[in-house]
């Protein structure tokens, strides 16, 4: 048996992580930056499902422990609380700077801040074990209701004591674009105070194409605040690196003819890339794969697409939702305009603009300009075509 190196995943990182150098470069300059106990911009990554803004953020959260930043990783979903996880989380970061002997005198405040903070926002008033019996409650501080104001105490109270214990925080946000817009604005909020206070605290996030509207909606400055930056899918050198340097390192060579299929059918989606070659794997002959073997995989892997990628998706839209989406495929090209989906449906815009809000909240689809729509999964429309017509 030859190990299989390919690794398509949620959020894995693969045995070589093509294409991405350059925004692996500039976050560890932000890392350093916060390491040296300097304020600088937090970074926010957007793009389609499976082009591996997770994969960046866990292979940052590396750089981050090697240089002894501080660091917590938060996955926002449509059903948990926001504000309970990121109370617990900075709870976390806290107690792993009360140790240091120059914190002491600003241990008290932060988790004095904090107990109000998750007095308010804990389900019933209830504040989980871990506070000293003498830690009193920042009464009218973190405690208002105003969870922008209350953040921004939290923020700025967890920021000085990393100051002045010579720690740097950085905290880590997935799907970001589930966050409500009470709790995008409250983070950004809290973000511009700390760094207009000169505080070791940043922040790296992932989401759909959307954030970038949703955050320049909600603050005008979240353009000067943030760094967003663009992930697609790999140009067709990477993405020939990230299929074929795997294989290299366990004697495994492809075909120029099999690569150039490969690359033809996942249209270098990193995820599609890796689920190619985990299962082209199979069809090894002597140690190298042609385009026979690429051939032969090619219906295994669209089954594992449409079993899994795809499906788990696809499951949790409601039936008008999923009429609307068919719509955009009946429209033969995506993007498509939200007038074309409204003519194949035999309705108008107005009546299917709630449902194009709840695809958007949902992140099957999003505007990828004024009226138009695409969906948020590459080849999502192959698929959809694909289990209809069989």
């Amino acid at each position: 048996m030859i190990i299989n190196p390919y690794t398509p995943g949620a959020g894995l990182v693969p045995n070589y992580l093509a294409g991405r150098d350059n925004t692996i470069e500039e976050a560890k300059e932000v890392i350093s930056y916060v390491a040296h106990g300097y304020p600088t911009r937090s970074v926010i990554y957007y793009g389609l499902r499976g082009v591996g803004k997770t994969v960046l953020l866990n292979k940052i959260e590396d750089i981050a422990e090697e240089n002894d930043v501080l660091y917590e990783h938060i996955e926002v979903s449509e059903r948990s609380s926001f504000k309970i996880s990121i109370s617990l989380h900075i709870q976390k970061l806290i107690k792993q700077m009360s140790v240091k002997e120059k914190a002491k005198s600003y241990v008290q405040k932060a988790m004095s801040v904090l107990k109000a903070f998750k007095i308010t926002y804990s389900p019933e008033g209830e504040v989980s074990v871990g506070f000293n019996e003498d830690v009193v409650a920042a009464v009218g501080v973190s405690d208002t209701g105003n969870f922008a104001n209350d953040l921004t105490e939290l923020f700025v109270s967890m920021g000085t004591l990393a100051k002045n214990s010579e720690s740097s925080v950085c905290l880590f946000i997935d799907e970001i674009q589930y966050l409500k817009d009470d709790e995008f604005e409250a983070l950004i909020t809290a973000i511009h105070r700390v760094n207009q206070k000169g505080l070791p605290v940043t922040l790296f996030a992932a989401g759909l194409p959307k954030v970038a509207k949703i955050a320049g909606d909600i603050k005008s400055y979240a353009e000067r605040l943030f760094n967003f930056i663009s992930i697609g899918s790999l140009e067709p050198k990477a993405a020939k690196l990230a299929l074929v340097e795997p294989a290299k390192k366990i004697g495994v060579t492809f075909t120029d003819e099999a690569i150039h299929e490969i690359l033809n059918i996942t249209e270098g989606y990193p995820y599609f890339l890796q689920e190619y070659g985990k299962q082209v794997w199979a069809f090894i002959k002597n140690k190298n794969i042609d385009i026979t073997s690429v051939q032969e995989a090619y219906p295994v892997f669209e089954k594992s697409l449409d079993d899994s990628f795809f499906k788990v998706r696809y499951d949790r839209a409601a039936p008008k939702e999923k009429e609307f989406m068919l719509a955009m495929v009946a429209c033969g090209e995506v993007p498509c305009t939200i007038t074309q989906v409204a003519n194949k449906m035999n309705t108008n815009v107005k009546s299917i603009s709630p449902l194009r809000a709840q695809l958007i909240y949902k992140g099957f689809i999003y505007a990828t300009s004024y009226g138009e729509v695409d969906f948020t999964v590459p080849q999502f429309n192959r698929y959809l075509k694909r289990i209809y017509n069989s």
